[in-house]
């Protein structure tokens, strides 16, 4: 599996390693730190036989991205093992959902993930991942203590390989 997402400006990074480190403290769940996945916003998810054969796509991005202002404002989960941050959908987010799709869906031996689609896809940012119940509410418990509204700016687009996660191609906007 291949993964297309976004990160942001140094302040919001900051914040959202913040609370990836406190979850991971305080529940002794280390998925997220142990395998080093940095805080990253999955624009798209696709399965593909190599991620050399997306490269020529995702550099063809080169050009027509350009940074843009998210928000995030709740937490959400994905039951019954994730906790993330939930950034408002706006237009900014919708046309980069888009923009990549259509890069995208056409590769032949190329399947985009049916969540990852245009008007399909819920943006989340994960801040604990494989989590137990115990694990889930202690990382509330957390996230009730520390977590206010912030804005953030996508500064930079990338394609990687999950599980390590491993940086295959970055583009900086």
């Amino acid at each position: 599996m291949y993964l297309i997402s976004v990160y942001f400006d140094q302040k919001a990074q900051r914040t959202m390693e913040r609370y990836i480190h406190q979850i991971a403290a305080k529940t002794g769940n280390l998925f997220m730190t142990d395998n080093h996945v940095p805080p990253h916003l999955t624009i798209s998810s696709v399965e593909a036989r190599s991620g050399e054969l997306l490269l020529p796509y995702v550099e063809k991005l080169r050009g027509q991205l350009s940074q843009g202002a998210v928000q995030f404002v709740s937490v959400g989960v994905l039951l019954p093992y994730v906790i993330y941050l939930t950034p408002v959908l706006n237009v900014y987010l919708q046309e980069l959902s888009q923009t990549i799709y259509d890069t995208v869906s056409g590769i032949e031996e190329v399947s985009v993930s049916k969540f990852y689609r245009p008007m399909q896809w819920l943006p989340h940012l994960t801040l604990g991942k494989t989590l137990t119940k115990e694990q889930m509410r202690t990382a509330f418990e957390v996230m009730q203590e520390c977590f206010a509204p912030f804005d953030a700016t996508v500064i930079k687009i990338g394609l990687a390989k999950t599980n390590p996660h491993e940086d295959l191609w970055t583009l900086e906007l």
